[in-house]
């Protein structure tokens, strides 16, 4: 789910996720799935969760690919930035 990366010495998570909203003002809300194992029943169980991101120049739009990495707080909910699009939406 979540990789480091190195940028000047600070590691730093990175996700990759579908942008589900772009309504906001450089910002935009990115679904990101994660796959977890039930520890008891080990059937593995899709769990999604919502992230609000910095997108400095408004790029993104609905249904986008989008890689996140981590920083600093920037508002009281957005604690990521867009890094890239990977994939436009069709």
């Amino acid at each position: 789910m979540a990789e480091q990366t190195e940028e000047r010495g600070i590691t730093r998570k990175v996700l990759e996720g579908l942008v589900v909203s772009d309504k906001m003002d450089k910002t935009v809300v990115v679904s990101v799935e994660d796959r977890v194992k039930h520890p008891k029943y080990h059937k593995v169980i899709r769990r999604t969760k919502n992230y609000k991101a910095h997108d400095e120049a408004n790029e993104c739009g609905i249904g986008d690919r989008v890689r996140l990495m981590e920083t600093r707080p920037l508002s009281a909910t957005k604690r990521w930035r867009v890094v890239e699009i990977l994939e436009k939406a069709k």
